[in-house]
């Protein structure tokens, strides 16, 4: 069965943490992901409680190794029930991910470029391009590699629907609604733009998660997303 499109950031500093969040966002929210952070202070134990829980993870490691490596992790991740693992969109990472899932249901994502990456960034890693150039360079090259979908920022997201067809998955990070802060996100919009402009998934973190009512705040953005 798939999951709603929304997908809660657990960014936060314990399991404890988590397990108050998700209490309190109760059924309306079902998918989480685990990113450094959290992954850094509870490990593959923590995925595998979530899972216990019938929840879904997205599992937001970026990996990006020399293959076997990435190949003999991706195999363990797949063995703990999650659902999506990034992994960056570089060729022979995103094959040896896919070799390493071993027909599991675990769903490789290919991060195309960061969403906090603006003009200045490529400027300083030495690309002519634009951000938009790269993304749709790198999501060709993940897809023909075996990546079952994509990471990219709501404003590629329609490009990359059309590079991608409809059965990619494509997730958006940078997502916000209208009058709240950005954060360190420089590529952002609204979930309704998100998911109109072809979007699975959106993650939401700080938004919901630091909000004075987080159930409540999700459920606002919940029918941000229906209208959409």
């Amino acid at each position: 069965m798939k999951p709603g499109p929304l997908i809660v950031a657990l960014d936060v500093e314990s399991a404890a943490e988590a397990r108050a969040l998700i209490a309190v966002l109760g059924s309306q929210v079902s998918f989480y992901k685990v990113g450094m952070e959290l992954y850094a202070a509870a490990g593959m134990e923590f995925v595998r409680e979530l899972h216990a829980q019938r929840k879904d993870v997205f599992l937001d490691l970026k990996l990006y190794d020399i293959p076997e490596t990435v190949k003999r992790a991706t195999a363990q991740v797949a063995r703990a029930g999650v659902r999506f693992l990034t992994v960056h969109a570089v060729g022979s990472v995103v094959r040896a991910a896919a070799e390493g899932k071993c027909g599991s249901s675990l769903e490789v994502l290919a991060v195309t470029v960061l969403t906090s990456f603006g003009r200045e960034d490529l400027d300083e890693l030495g690309y002519t391009c634009e951000v938009s150039q790269l993304v749709e360079r790198r999501a060709r090259l993940a897809l023909d590699a075996g990546a079952d979908g994509l990471v990219a920022s709501p404003l590629e997201a329609a490009a990359l629907r059309r590079i991608a067809g409809p059965r990619a998955i494509l997730v958006t990070p940078g997502v916000r609604s209208a009058g709240t802060s950005h954060g360190d996100q420089k590529r952002v919009a609204t979930p309704a733009e998100a998911i109109r402009a072809g979007a699975d998934y959106l993650v939401m973190g700080r938004q919901i998660t630091r909000a004075a009512d987080p159930a409540a705040e999700a459920a606002r953005v919940l029918e941000e997303i229906a209208s959409a």
